[in-house]
């Protein structure tokens, strides 16, 4: 798991997917200063990186959720991952749409695809839409979760479980050993993770 946990990091920091800014921090929509952007859609556009990526996710699929019949995306970046997977598995996909639709889903074993977790919001939408419905949620499977323990947090309380293809420290590491960053910024970027809203990491040198 070691192995693929750090290939698919350096497949997704090879295309910027995963990009660090420790120095000049991003500002999410949330108004959390952070020192990474995560845009999983470039994915999509890099043949290679795809193929490792959705293949990744059959084979943790395959393994951890081997009674699955169904694969469901989450809105909308998770559609396209679910939609290719779900051809590769030869399984059906869908995603959901909002929490006013019947999504058909009664007494079926699903898989919730997910392209990242940050505080674990989004997902746990989507699964508890699909319980509503009926559904059997085994669990998520995810490209990318930046392991905050809000979002674990939230994921037990739930009772769901998720199986990321790679993680924050993961990438952190890769990146510092790859040059992406310098090697004392993972510290800093360590601290961001445990806590986001406290910005003291912004004034670290590296």
């Amino acid at each position: 798991m070691e192995h693929l946990e750090r290939s698919i990091a350096e497949g997704l920091l090879s295309i910027r997917a995963v990009f660090f800014r420790p120095n000049e921090p991003f500002t999410w929509a949330s108004g959390i200063k952070s020192p990474v952007y995560c845009d999983n859609r470039l994915i999509l556009t890099a043949p290679e990186v795809r193929t490792q990526v959705e293949s990744a996710l059959c084979r943790i699929i395959r393994a951890d959720y081997p009674d699955v019949e169904v694969l469901m995306g989450t809105s909308t970046a998770g559609i396209a991952h679910a939609a290719i997977v779900g051809h590769m598995m030869g399984l059906p996909m869908g995603y959901v749409r909002s929490s006013g639709k019947d999504h058909g889903r009664q007494n079926q074993k699903v898989v919730v695809i997910e392209d990242l977790i940050s505080t674990g919001g989004s997902v746990l939408d989507v699964v508890s839409v699909l319980r509503e419905a009926g559904a059997e949620v085994l669990g998520v499977a995810s490209i990318f979760t930046y392991g905050m323990q809000k979002g674990l947090d939230r994921l037990a309380a739930a009772n769901v479980k998720n199986h990321s293809l790679t993680n924050f420290d993961v990438i952190a590491d890769v990146a510092a050993k790859q040059n992406y960053i310098h090697p004392n910024d993972v510290a800093r970027l360590i601290q961001f993770r445990n806590n986001p809203s406290d910005e003291s990491w912004i004034g670290g040198k590296n």
